[in-house]
């Protein structure tokens, strides 16, 4: 792949990367890498700076991420009832919301709900909808004053 990626790309590439290391904990990130970015088998690519930031964001403060997904589910839900997907996606969203501040709110939530529409089904879009909409509706409050 030469052209450069987009960042909605790289957010798809960093889903696919995560959703692959969660399947499977011991694969190793730079290899899903270059299968995702390479269109030939033995050409080594590039990774975008972004990918790896997204990636090894999520990865180093997974903890925290689950933590605040967990303050916005309903009672009698917890992490592992989630879909895999949904996880995934909020754990990259939220990611962007906390730790990246140079991306709006806006554009955080609205990549989370393209890749639901991309990977799940409307259901699951909704529901990362509802939870996100959680995590930034203080910030709404915040400027209505």
């Amino acid at each position: 792949m030469t052209e450069e990626l987009t960042r909605h790309q790289i957010r798809i590439r960093a889903f696919q990367t995560l959703f692959a290391m969660n399947a499977n904990p011991e694969a190793d990130r730079h290899v899903i890498f270059q299968q995702l970015l390479s269109d030939e088998d033995d050409q080594t690519v590039a990774v975008p700076a972004y990918l790896e930031t997204l990636v090894e964001g999520v990865l180093n403060h997974q903890d925290q991420l689950d933590q605040q997904i967990t303050k916005y589910l309903s009672a009698g839900w917890a992490l592992p009832r989630i879909a895999k997907t949904d996880l995934v996606i909020l754990r990259i969203a939220f990611y962007e919301l906390d730790y990246q501040t140079d991306i709006p709110k806006r554009v955080a939530v609205n990549e989370a709900l393209e890749l639901a529409k991309q990977f799940s089904d409307d259901r699951s879009r909704r529901f990362v909808n509802g939870v996100l909409s959680h995590e930034i509706e203080p910030d709404k409050n915040e400027t209505e004053k």
